[in-house]
């Protein structure tokens, strides 16, 4: 039976040294945090970002935007945030209105102040391994590997998902340590294969069940970082959990798994933000 990674113990962890760091900085650091429209899971990720600012010494900006905002008011929002000197970091929460568009409205956003990092100068800043700041989910688990001490160097990383979110910059920092890499994706022919593979399998497809017990050999790091709502009711991620559980070496839990680390690496991309904002090394 595998280890299961204990997400929620490792965020607390990490929140309480950013929170510890936070308490010498010379001033509050702000998080602000647009939401357009009502997407009921959305209002839920925005509260728990609120939550964890609180937990961690922050200030929390909240801008709640009708769904009929037109693109130049978020984009004008945006500038006004951009030059805010009481605003470290800035989080679009997605998705957007089907009638805004996402990239020209990600872009608008300063690169110091972009905690996801998802805007072009800090995607290419990852690319040559010089980050400003890494997203999220990928460096929460990054963390995860580190914390249970699983090694990466020389291993075989098979990260099923390519994605400007999760896929791309998870393969990027696998690489980083050395991992040996291959991105799966919606054409990939023969995965079974190559998730059969892998030494470390990271999935983020959106699927319940998609990762099965005949896709992972025996001893395999199994992270799943899908959220996926169950018919029922409740979430589920892309991994057969009960079934994969029994081959893995260790494998995550959904929830309670990358999620909340995922969220705890906002915090500390808000403090280095921070720091970098107040010329503290």
């Amino acid at each position: 039976m595998a280890v299961i990674i204990d997400g929620k113990a490792l965020a607390e962890k990490i929140k309480q040294e950013v929170a510890d760091a936070a308490g010498h900085l010379p001033r509050r650091a702000g998080l602000a945090v647009v939401l357009v429209g009502e997407n009921p899971a959305s209002r839920t990720y925005v509260a728990s970002k609120e939550k964890d600012c609180r937990e961690c010494g922050f200030e929390s900006f909240g801008y709640r935007l009708p769904e009929d905002t037109r693109e130049e008011e978020l984009l004008e929002l945006i500038r006004q945030l951009n030059e805010d000197e009481k605003i470290d970091g800035i989080l679009i929460q997605m998705p957007l209105p089907a009638h805004m568009d996402e990239q020209r409205v990600l872009q608008a956003v300063n690169p110091e102040k972009d905690l996801d990092g998802f805007h072009p100068v800090n995607v290419g800043r990852l690319a040559i391994g010089a980050p400003l700041f890494v997203p999220c989910t990928p460096a929460g688990v990054m963390e995860m590997l580190k914390e249970y001490q699983i090694p990466i160097r020389g291993k075989h990383c098979v990260v099923v998902g390519r994605s400007n979110i999760v896929g791309k910059p998870m393969a990027q920092l696998l690489l980083r340590e050395d991992g040996t890499v291959t991105v799966c994706h919606s054409r990939t022919e023969q995965l079974r294969e190559l998730t059969r593979q892998a030494d470390i399998l990271v999935s983020a497809v959106g699927r319940a069940g998609f990762i099965t017990a005949d896709m992972v050999k025996e001893g395999t790091v199994v992270i799943d970082v899908a959220m996926n709502r169950r018919p029922g009711g409740g979430w589920c991620g892309d991994v057969d959990f009960e079934a994969v559980e029994k081959k893995a070496s260790y494998i995550t839990p959904v929830p309670g798994g990358v999620g909340p680390t995922t969220r705890a690496m906002l915090m500390r991309n808000l403090l280095e933000a921070a720091k970098l904002h107040m010329g503290i090394q």
